[in-house]
Formats: C-alpha cells, structure tokens, sequence
C-alpha cells in the first residue's frame, strides 16, 4: 500500500465533494481535525480553505504524540515539520484534543467494518485513545485504499465514517 500510496497522483476533487455531503449531515461540527496530505493522500488544502466557518486544526507531532493547532491559511500557517509533514507554525497556539468535534483521519488503507491502516508509527491511535468520546473518527481516502481488511489489532482505533 505504501507503494502504491508514493505512486498514486489521484484527484482529490471527487473525495472533497463527498466531503461536502458528509459535512453537510453533520451541522454541529465546530471543530474539525484534518491533516496536511502525504504523496497518495486526500489533499484537503483548497476544501478547507473555502470553508471558513469551521475551526480546522492541524497535528503537529511531539515526541511520540500528537498535538492540534488553529489553521486559518493553509499556505501560510503550515511548515514543514517531522517526517517531511506540515506542520503548523511554531508560533500556533495549541487546541485540547477534547475540544475537537471530528477527526478526519488519513491512512494507507482502510476498510469497510472501521479498519485503518496508518503508517505504523501509531501516532493516530495513541491520539485518538484520548479523544471524547462522542467525537466522531472519520478515514478519508481514495476509493483504491478501501481493502477487504486492514487487519486491525486490539489497539487499533475503528473509524465510524468512510469517506471515499
């Protein structure tokens, strides 16, 4: 999958306009975790820019967790940061985890009983492990990520949304 992810140079237009559907079911969402996109990812860039009216908060990685910080300009409040990912700027202030309504999550594959494959560094799991309960876990990819079954282990986190 990894292998596939580096080579894939999909358009992420159709995802993002399912996007829109699955925001549009889901009104009360104020705040929304998303994540700056790795080759063969979703890229979120332009959807969440024309969307202003939602707190978007971006991960920065911390030692071996993950924080969230405000975005307001994708362009100009991400840098570059661990393992080649934006990040947000230094200078963001922090958002508490329980504060965050969703999570859209990226990840090499998924499948259709809430399974995620990541990218083996756990950094999803161990942060959503401490998320509100009530706060939904979205996996948002390309239809060729969707798998009979990721494999989940026990300390795997299950989506409760696919949007592809």
């Amino acid at each position: 999958m990894r292998s596939l992810a580096n080579a894939s140079s999909q358009d992420s237009a159709a995802v993002c306009a399912r996007l829109d559907r699955w925001l549009t079911e889901h009104p009360t969402l104020r705040t929304i975790a998303v994540f700056a996109a790795l080759p063969g990812e979703v890229d979120l860039t332009d959807w969440i820019s024309a969307r202003p009216g939602i707190r978007w908060v971006f991960p920065k990685v911390i030692g071996n967790h993950l924080t969230f910080h405000p975005i307001r300009d994708p362009g100009n409040d991400l840098v570059s940061g661990a393992f080649g990912i934006r990040e947000p700027h230094p200078d963001l202030t922090e958002v508490p985890v329980e504060s965050i309504d969703a999570f859209l999550c990226p990840g090499l594959a998924f499948d259709n009983h809430g399974g995620r494959l990541g990218r083996g560094k756990g950094f999803y799991d161990r942060l959503l492990a401490s998320a509100r309960p009530d706060a939904l876990k979205v996996g948002v990819c390309f239809p060729w990520q969707v798998v009979d079954d990721t494999f989940a282990e026990p300390h795997d986190f299950a989506m409760d949304a696919l949007v592809f």
